[in-house]
């Protein structure tokens, strides 16, 4: 199984036809997902090739679920129309919005995950590389070619080039999905959110957790842990050496006063059970050695 997204989904995506979406749809084709159709008001009623494929493109969202029956949508849409591109989706009842585009300002974010929350939208990112269940589908722009397969790891994680370098490191093995839920200081799908689908599912044998300087999430996610989650959690903290009060890659990745620090995260998760590795390397080596069998 996988959490979140599998072989069954159907993925549109908000900005096909732009530069970005339309490299990105090519890679999420190729990677074996059903991508079912674009959406662009202004291409309404043609249809792009894409290498294998013919992709129809729709006026609104609505209108390609009710063609397709799709239930993910993928928006690469500049950051000043994200907002009204994720409030379109939820108000079509699209079941995911896994929402790529980076920069989009803090009050839109609130905005619109409220919105989608109202609507029984879950939301991943913004500013994410989306999410993949190896195998089944791919919908973001994490590469399927890093060498992942099936397996029984779970990740979820702040960072996209940390979630590519653990699943490359442990591609031997294999993973039921990766979420990579965002650097933003607002986000929709959580680290907790992500714990608690792992621990559900039933192929799911491990948990990978990577986090970052900047906010609670983390420690909010060793208190779940603690409560709540049964299965062996490994965890790497991006972070270690940043200087206070500088922002480092993400806009939520920022040490501020004694709070959001790496070390106050890796005590907290530690306290859980939670083995935190030094290095991603090492990290790597703790999900092998503690892997279940």
């Amino acid at each position: 199984m996988a959490i979140f997204l599998t072989e069954e989904s159907k993925v549109l995506v908000q900005g096909m036809t732009g530069a970005e979406g339309m490299k990105h749809t090519r890679r999420m084709l190729a990677a074996g997902t059903d991508v079912v159709g674009g959406v662009n008001p202004r291409k309404a009623g043609r249809s792009v090739d894409l290498d294998t494929r013919t992709v129809p493109v729709f006026g609104s969202v609505r209108e390609a679920m009710a063609a397709t029956g799709a239930d993910v949508t993928v928006v690469f849409v500049p950051p000043p129309f994200a907002k009204a591109a994720v409030t379109e989706a939820a108000d079509a009842g699209i079941g995911l919005a896994v929402v790529i585009t980076e920069g989009i300002p803090v009050h839109d974010a609130v905005a619109f995950q409220a919105h989608a929350n109202r609507r029984g939208t879950r939301v991943i990112g913004p500013n994410c590389p989306g999410l993949i269940s190896p195998g089944q589908s791919n919908a973001g722009i994490i590469p399927a070619d890093i060498g992942p397969k099936p397996g029984p790891i779970g990740l979820v994680s702040k960072s996209g080039t940390l979630t590519y370098q653990l699943m490359h490191e442990l591609r031997d093995t294999g993973f039921s999905s990766a979420v990579g839920i965002g650097g933003d200081p607002v986000i929709g799908t959580t680290h907790i959110d992500c714990l608690t689908a792992y621990e559900e599912d039933p192929d799911t044998e491990l948990i990978v957790l990577i986090g970052e300087i900047g906010g609670d999430a983390e420690e909010r996610a060793a208190a779940h842990i603690a409560a709540h989650i049964t299965k062996p959690v490994i965890a790497y903290i991006a972070g270690f050496t940043a200087p206070e009060g500088k922002t480092m890659g993400h806009a939520g990745a920022i040490v501020s006063g004694s709070t959001g620090t790496a070390q106050a995260k890796k005590k907290a998760l530690e306290a859980a059970g939670v083995h935190v590795g030094a290095t991603p390397t090492e990290t790597a080596r703790l999900v092998l050695k503690h892997l279940p069998g």
